[in-house]
């Protein structure tokens, strides 16, 4: 088992919840969009009517899964104008903060994932499958084709991410099973394998994250210490070395990778506060660099 935590440094310096602040704000934020769903179902009380793949707020605001909407258009189903709206409203919402904020702030599946993670480092599970990242595109188009030769939106029908959520407002039935199923997966198979390697949402989500502003960025990376516990909480840690490790190179201490979900764990776990939420315009290649040491001068 791992002798050394990530992040316990910065539970020293910091303290705990400081150490663990954008994890329980993601965890609260998932909670409470569940609560949404289940106060009319449970309570009677309708404030959210549907499912993420499309939800009617206060009988006014429509908000639709653009990648829903999508296997729906190519399977041939004319949707109704709210749907669109709907689904203009939702990927406006993550061209701005992020596409694969989703992923961390919005998805169920997400605290399944993240459980087997933590529950791998305190097993101390080495090894681990290797599937290509650029695997989840492919699954990604696969789905789509699905759609458009099947006449149906037939993906949605065994999508985890999709059955966990309907189960949970709904009645969980067999939706435990694939949640379990990925739950393994991740704790035996492979490290963060759904959503960093196959989830085809993921894949979707990150298209329109690529251009948002707002973003993840090494700010203080000259204060870096090379701990590491950075790439260890990180579901996507190869996002993370071009922002961290570009000073002198001409690359700014932005993280610009279209995959990195904003979860905000790397801030949570660094001691030196190398990391923090900004905007991508704030790039500069020199933002970060350590001040070289004044030259000595010569004695007279």
């Amino acid at each position: 088992m791992n002798s050394r935590r990530a992040g316990a440094e910065a539970v020293a310096e910091k303290g705990w919840l400081a150490a663990h602040r954008w994890l329980l704000a993601r965890r609260f934020c998932q909670l409470a969009i569940l609560a949404l769903f289940l106060l009319g179902p449970l309570a009677g009380i309708w404030i959210v009517k549907g499912n993420l793949a499309y939800s009617l707020t206060l009988d006014t605001l429509p908000l639709t899964d653009p990648y829903v909407l999508l296997q729906s258009l190519l399977a041939g189903h004319r949707p109704e104008r709210l749907g669109l709206i709907g689904a203009a409203i939702v990927l406006i919402f993550y061209l701005l903060v992020g596409g694969r904020v989703y992923c961390s702030w919005v998805c169920p599946l997400n605290a399944v994932t993240d459980l087997a993670g933590w529950l791998r480092d305190r097993l101390g599970i080495r090894g681990s499958a290797h599937v290509a990242r650029s695997t989840r595109y492919w699954i990604l188009a696969m789905t789509l084709l699905l759609a458009a030769l099947s006449g149906s939106i037939a993906w949605e029908l065994v999508n985890p991410v999709s059955m966990l959520q309907r189960g949970l407002i709904f009645g969980l039935g067999a939706a435990w099973m694939l949640a379990l199923a990925v739950f393994v997966f991740d704790l035996f198979v492979m490290s963060r394998g759904w959503c960093g390697h196959l989830c085809p949402v993921g894949a979707f989500y990150s298209l329109p994250g690529k251009w948002s502003p707002v973003r993840v960025t090494a700010a203080k990376r000259a204060a870096c210490n090379d701990c590491m516990d950075c790439f260890e909480v990180c579901p996507e840690p190869q996002v993370i070395r071009p922002a961290l490790k570009g000073a002198g190179k001409g690359i700014g201490p932005v993280i610009l990778a279209a995959n990195c979900t904003n979860c905000g764990r790397c801030i949570d776990v660094c001691s030196k506060d190398v990391f923090a939420f900004g905007l991508r315009f704030n790039n500069h290649p020199d933002d970060g660099v350590q001040p070289a040491a004044p030259s000595p001068t010569a004695a007279p």
